[in-house]
């Protein structure tokens, strides 16, 4: 049976929006009609980078599919430990494992990409940790580009970073805080950058927070190098200056950047020089951020409030409703390599219905996260998705 959905604004202009079993049609004779109510229909949101499965967040949040890290217990670089990983959140949730690029993510010898990409890999990555060897480096992206993978790489030279909690400037300085120079997220992605270019290979930089390293993915691509790259809500709304008081819901990884490193990011999903937005998702618990700021673990928790926080871009006037789910769909979709992502005849139904104006307010203590360890709490917010369909079935 097909079904069609009514009154809604899908996205491209459309007024219905027809799916029969698991993928969506355009035939829509004899079709069960459904009330849309007036909400926005979307592509399932695809989030590039989560460090857990979480269903319930994923649920609230609207996404269908998730790129899981390889940074687990196990880690993912063994071909049976991916096989389960790809079988964690089905039916509600897909799970796309990123295979650790090199054996314990230990950064010296490389894992088996092929056999583990047989296994369900999408992607390797290496994870938190930046290979700081440029001959390893290398052969990862030789070998991921002969198995047709791409690189997701963190963009942060270790050697200057090594032993950072936040960024180099007056609030580390008045804090006290060890901190490195933002230029180590520059020379990481020039590195890298010039070796993806030396090798063809494609190469995704997870999160890109400052000025001097957006800048350098523009020279990159427009050489032609297979470069793409991400940021999640938190370094185009905050600055270094969040984590005043030791606020350690607001230590991540990277760290909070210059607030002109902030409109850079803001200026960069403008232009189109950002390819993906994502959230982030590594829930901690009170045992892991109610410590001393140097003690606590880095990460958000930020499944649930993705969509909000993005839709102030559209709402600004920044980027518009289209662009906004290239970046948390279409585009992650692309990267890894995935036949999905829009709503296109013929793709998966995978949907969301979503209210892009209902106010609502981010409460820490009321998340469906494991853990609501959000730099966000208490800030009011606009967009809460209403329905979410799973290869054509309501996730309830």
């Amino acid at each position: 049976m097909t079904r069609l959905f009514e009154n809604v604004r899908v996205l491209g202009g459309a007024t219905s929006f027809a799916f029969s079993g698991e993928t969506i049609t355009t035939d829509t004779a004899n079709a069960e009609a459904i009330d849309g109510g007036g909400l926005h229909l979307a592509p399932g949101i695809i989030d590039l980078g989560v460090f857990a499965v979480d269903r319930a967040a994923c649920r609230a949040g609207g996404i269908t599919r998730v790129g899981l890290m390889p940074d687990q217990s196990p880690i993912l670089d063994d071909p049976g430990i991916i096989r389960r990983a790809a079988l964690m959140g089905k039916p509600d949730l897909w799970v796309h494992p990123l295979a650790a690029a090199t054996r314990g993510l230990q950064g010296s010898d490389l894992a088996e990409m092929a056999i583990n990409a047989s296994a369900g890999a999408k992607a390797v990555a290496t994870g938190r940790r930046w290979v700081a060897d440029a001959g390893v480096m290398r052969k990862v992206l030789a070998y991921a580009k002969d198995c047709g993978l791409t690189v997701i790489a963190h963009a942060e030279d270790g050697n200057l970073a090594r032993d950072a909690v936040a960024t180099e400037g007056l609030t580390a300085t008045l804090l006290g805080l060890a901190a490195a120079p933002a230029i180590a997220e520059a020379l990481a992605i020039a590195r890298d950058t010039m070796l993806a270019e030396d090798t063809g290979a494609a190469i995704h930089f997870r999160q890109v927070t400052t000025a001097a390293g957006l800048d350098l993915i523009r020279q990159a691509k427009r050489r032609g190098v297979q470069v793409t790259c991400g940021v999640t809500p938190a370094h185009w709304l905050l600055s270094d200056i969040d984590i005043s008081d030791y606020r350690t819901y607001a230590r991540l990884s990277p760290p909070l950047r210059s607030d002109s490193d902030r409109q850079a990011v803001r200026a960069a999903l403008a232009d189109g020089t950002i390819d993906v937005i994502a959230s982030g998702h590594d829930p901690r618990g009170p045992e892991g951020k109610r410590l001393p700021f140097i003690d606590a673990d880095e990460g958000m928790s930020g499944a649930e409030t993705l969509l909000a926080l993005s839709l102030g871009l559209v709402r600004e006037g920044l980027i518009g409703m289209e662009r906004l789910f290239e970046l948390l769909a279409a585009n992650p979709a692309r990267i890894l390599g995935l036949d999905a992502g829009t709503l296109a005849p013929g793709k998966p139904a995978d949907f969301i219905l979503f209210a892009p104006d209902t106010p609502w307010v981010i409460d820490a203590t009321k998340m469906k996260a494991r853990a609501g360890n959000t730099p966000f709490d208490t800030l009011p917010v606009q967009g809460k998705v209403h329905r979410v369909f799973k290869g054509g079935r309501e996730i309830e």
